[in-house]
């Protein structure tokens, strides 16, 4: 089936749905010893209607809390970027969830938007893939609307150092380096292992079967990285790049994947317009986060690229049944 199809397909299947509302809920997976709490949240289907739901500067039309409609339904895990949020991709997340999959997005500890203790130390990037395995853990297990997932049919989708704790995630393996610059002067465990020349481990979590990358911190990331990535990525590079990712380096890791990437490169973007687009508010307080250059409308492209992205799911994610 051709990419066009797909797309066709994907906006069938939203259209079909839009009788209805993405449910959304709260999400917190318990911390433990010393691992912080996972707070985020869920959309995922649902067969009531829409209300007006206000998640920090967005408003967002759910149906909070509504009981989730079907089973066995796939799964999509969405990891932010440095100093972001759980609600950055609340677009992303409520196509995903009107074309039947469960999205789970959470804030990783001391690397969000409420919480910046640690954005800076290099432990973030140690604990990062972690939160991911931990978030999938809890919603196969303790979760109460566990059986509604399909543990055969997981995917990942990360922006920015969102896309770095994807790239691991689905098995890259960083290069540190013993002078790594986070760990200058810090006294640590994973520094403490950097300076001896150790890789600090990893969490890979070989569940997920698919990934959606966009603009992915890749500093890290050396041609021996993706040795034993196999699951099929779907690749973005904005033209213009920021926040630490260029061009070259998101091309760099299309050209070093395994298998050739469903690859991207969004004409006249720059790094932040994989974001949702910005409310007034947001904009006032954000303007670098949420200003686009001359000619580049978000919205516009986020209805591209949202069934970009759910074509690419339900390709892969596809039921066996």
């Amino acid at each position: 089936m051709t990419r066009l199809s797909f797309i066709l397909a994907a906006f069938l299947c939203l259209a079909a749905s839009l009788a209805h509302a993405a449910g959304f809920q709260f999400i917190e997976v318990p911390g433990s010893g010393p691992l912080q709490p996972l707070e985020g949240a869920v959309w995922y289907p649902c067969a009531q209607s829409a209300n007006e739901v206000k998640l920090g500067p967005f408003i967002m039309s759910v149906a909070k809390d509504c009981p989730i409609t079907g089973k066995r339904l796939p799964l999509v895990i969405i990891s932010h970027g440095r100093g972001g949020a759980f609600f950055d991709h609340h677009d992303t997340a409520e196509i995903l969830a009107n074309a039947g999959f469960i999205v789970v997005a959470i804030n990783h500890p001391g690397d969000n938007a409420m919480d910046k203790s640690r954005t800076d130390e290099f432990s973030v990037f140690v604990d990062r893939p972690a939160d991911i395995r931990r978030a999938i853990d809890f919603v196969l297990g303790p979760w109460p609307d566990s059986a509604s997932v399909d543990a055969a049919r997981i995917g990942i989708f990360g922006f920015s150092r969102g896309g770095y704790t994807g790239l691991v995630a689905i098995g890259a393996n960083p290069f540190f380096g013993k002078r790594l610059r986070l760990c200058e002067g810090k006294d640590s465990a994973p520094c403490d292992q950097v300076h001896k020349g150790e890789l600090p481990e990893l969490a890979h979590d070989p569940r997920i079967k698919a990934a959606v990358i966009a603009d992915p911190l890749s500093i890290f990331f050396t041609e021996e990285s993706f040795k034993k990535v196999t699951v099929p990525v779907q690749l973005w590079a904005s033209e213009q790049g920021g926040g630490g990712v260029t061009p070259e380096s998101v091309l760099g890791v299309a050209n070093q994947l395994p298998s050739k990437p469903d690859f991207h490169v969004v004409p006249n973007s720059q790094h932040f317009a994989f974001l949702a687009p910005c409310p007034a508010e947001l904009t006032k307080i954000a303007p670098e986060v949420c200003t686009d250059g001359p000619g580049f409308d978000r919205t516009a492209f986020h209805k591209e690229f949202d069934a970009e992205v759910l074509a690419f799911f339900r390709k892969y994610l596809a039921s066996t049944q």
